[in-house]
């Protein structure tokens, strides 16, 4: 992991008046290890010796911080990862029943072009958008 990865989170934390104490530095590097968005189950899979009930504590104040996003998908568990700003910008498949979520990069056409059509709709409707997803929403290869 980078230490400029961990001097923004600690900079993150801070700002919600909390501490990048030793079990939040060990999610972000499972997150940043693992990759791709993943559930609590297989985060406690993932990790050595961290405590369920640290593990969903320590998220909620990661969420709060905005270094880690929840994706909530069809099945039982929401699934985290790094947040946009601490990695790049990226897009997501979610599939509708078993709550598989994949990570995926748009051509920079079609991010130009769903840009141009947020900033419209936004304008129309007197909203200031800061940055968007897109969730595609589906059955994955091993449900089909």
């Amino acid at each position: 992991m980078t230490s400029d990865l961990h001097a923004t989170v600690a900079t993150h934390l801070r700002r919600v008046g909390q501490r990048y104490t030793t079990n939040r530095r060990a999610l972000v590097g499972l997150l940043e290890k693992l990759g791709t968005p993943v559930s609590i189950p297989e985060l406690l899979q993932a990790s050595e010796g961290l405590a369920q009930s640290s593990v969903y504590r320590n998220l909620a104040v990661l969420e709060q911080a905005d270094v880690v996003h929840r994706i909530v998908t069809s099945d039982d568990f929401a699934r985290y990862e790094l947040a946009e700003g601490l990695t790049e910008h990226h897009h997501h498949l979610i599939c509708s029943s078993c709550g598989m979520v994949a990570d995926f990069t748009a051509p920079d056409t079609l991010e130009r072009q769903v840009a141009t059509a947020m900033a419209s709709v936004a304008s129309a409707n007197g909203f200031t958008a800061e940055h968007h997803r897109l969730d595609l929403i589906g059955t994955c290869a091993r449900c089909s």
